[in-house]
């Protein structure tokens, strides 16, 4: 212990020498991932909003993974995290406080794009051009010690520069080297919205053992995150359960789409019973997260942790639901072989 605590203090002069010795691994079975885009309140260089409590206000660590947002590539070649250069001091106690995240075990990654769009298409040019917008995020990637980008694609992007660029950060990072990316919920289906321009199904089909995880958005009228429904429609049209992360809006404020968490708690309870490999949850975003608002926004990866446990560790923790749930999750079931089944049928002697 008395070494650990000599590394948290050389975390805090030395952020980005990263002790592997005390890292400590988040203790639930699936992904809780959050964003981190709102850095500062109102703004304000003198505001920041700590990441802290997430390793610090409970015994155990519950999320897994913490994506700084969002990274733009600019026409000039220049690089920003939301309105700043990344090395700017206004960023000062966010690289200290995700170093010391890392100590503790937990993932830190980038996010690359969003909705200002733009960075994509810049990588999606010809090869000097590839090459001079690359540059400053391969430079970013080195200098802040980020473990994995988030690539949410939200504007047309070709097949072959999606898969361009994985190749090339696993080329220059190596295989750790974590990449995601975060279409739309519809996006992982067959036939369903999509705002990446390139196909999901193409893209796992030729690089998908060099991506983690998917961080589906089920928000805004793309998916429903109060269902296990649309959830299972990707599973059923062919994405592994453990590489589909349901994303969710943390606050109403943050977005359409948000569910109470009452109302998500048997949702994800229903998901880990039917999916032991169930991939996960994702905040957006971290700084005004419920259940404890802007005041407490680290509980929300608490409660998220609780509720994504494995159902199957014991049958005994298996949480009982009422006999008509459980009657409608047996139809539901049936409805979706049926489907399965409609949706084989067309694929090999129709479509």
């Amino acid at each position: 212990m008395l070494v650990c605590d000599a590394t948290n203090w050389m975390t805090r002069l030395m952020p980005f020498l990263i002790p592997s010795a005390c890292a400590e691994a988040a203790v639930n079975d699936h992904r809780v991932v959050l964003y981190y885009q709102t850095t500062n309140s109102n703004n304000s260089a003198s505001s920041h909003i700590s990441l802290l409590p997430l390793i610090n206000s409970a015994p155990q660590i519950s999320v897994t993974h913490v994506l700084v947002a969002a990274i733009h590539i600019n026409e000039d070649g220049g690089i920003h995290l939301n309105d700043y250069p990344p090395e700017d001091p206004f960023f000062d106690q966010v690289w200290t406080d995700t170093a010391q995240l890392q100590a503790a075990g937990v993932t830190v990654m980038g996010m690359v794009g969003g909705a200002a769009a733009g960075s994509f298409t810049r990588l999606d040019g010809d090869d000097a051009s590839f090459e001079k917008f690359y540059a400053p995020l391969h430079e970013m990637v080195g200098t802040y010690n980020l473990q994995g980008l988030d690539l949410d694609v939200e504007e047309n992007m070709s097949l072959n520069g999606i898969i361009r660029l994985i190749d090339r950060l696993k080329k220059d990072f190596g295989n750790d080297f974590i990449i995601s990316l975060a279409p739309v919920a519809s996006a992982l289906t067959e036939g369903g919205g999509n705002l990446s321009g390139f196909n999901y199904f193409d893209l796992e089909k030729q690089r998908g053992s060099s991506i983690a995880f998917y961080n589906g958005q089920f928000y805004y009228g793309w998916g429903n995150a109060g269902s296990a429904a649309d959830y299972e429609a990707i599973l059923d049209d062919g994405f592994p359960a453990a590489k589909v992360v349901m994303g969710m809006v943390t606050n109403p404020s943050n977005g359409g789409g948000y569910i109470d968490l009452d109302r998500e708690a048997p949702v994800l309870q229903e998901l880990t019973s039917e999916n032991p490999t169930f991939g996960g949850v994702a905040g957006w975003e971290y700084f005004n997260s419920n259940p404890g608002g802007t005041a407490s926004p680290w509980e929300w990866a608490a409660w998220m942790a609780d509720h994504v446990r494995s159902a199957a560790v014991t049958a005994a923790e298996k949480r009982e639901i009422p006999a008509t749930e459980a009657v409608w999750r047996g139809v539901r079931k049936a409805g979706r072989r049926v489907r399965r089944e409609v949706k084989k049928v067309y694929r090999d002697y129709i479509a």
